[in-house]
């Protein structure tokens, strides 16, 4: 069976390992998932990921990440999907929880942050929220 929002999948993943209190979760590998944990990565909500070569397509291995025993991801919420996206021009760009989360924002430069788009002042699809 096909997947029609591997994103979606993704965070599914994601939230369910952090509930469930698991060290890692697998994760089908792509070009737009490697981004996205490289952003999660960057801003401290997971501990490392690895791309494992088992197939033809591989999977990331992500480590999540418990400091002092409580998860670093509290949730994880999809908001552009395939029956609706939603654009945001630089200066309506979302803050999560007034800046203490990360928006992931799909640009003309890349997959970046919220704040590294209003840095550079473009706009894009906003895909998903990370506290």
């Amino acid at each position: 069976m096909a997947l029609v929002d591997p994103i979606s999948n993704f965070l599914t993943v994601v939230r369910n390992g952090v509930q469930a209190k698991k060290e890692t979760v697998d994760i089908p590998a792509s070009l737009l998932t490697g981004r996205i944990l490289e952003i999660f990565k960057g801003d401290g909500y997971i501990e490392d990921f690895r791309l494992m070569k088992d197939n033809a397509q591989g999977s990331f291995k992500v480590y999540l990440r418990y400091p002092n025993k409580k998860p670093a991801i509290i949730g994880l919420r999809r908001i552009s999907r395939p029956g609706l996206r939603v654009y945001k021009k630089n200066m309506e760009l979302p803050r999560v929880l007034n800046g203490l989360g990360t928006a992931v924002i799909s640009t003309s430069k890349g997959v970046i942050t919220d704040r590294e788009a209003r840095k550079m002042r473009i706009g894009g699809e906003v895909l998903c929220y990370i506290w």
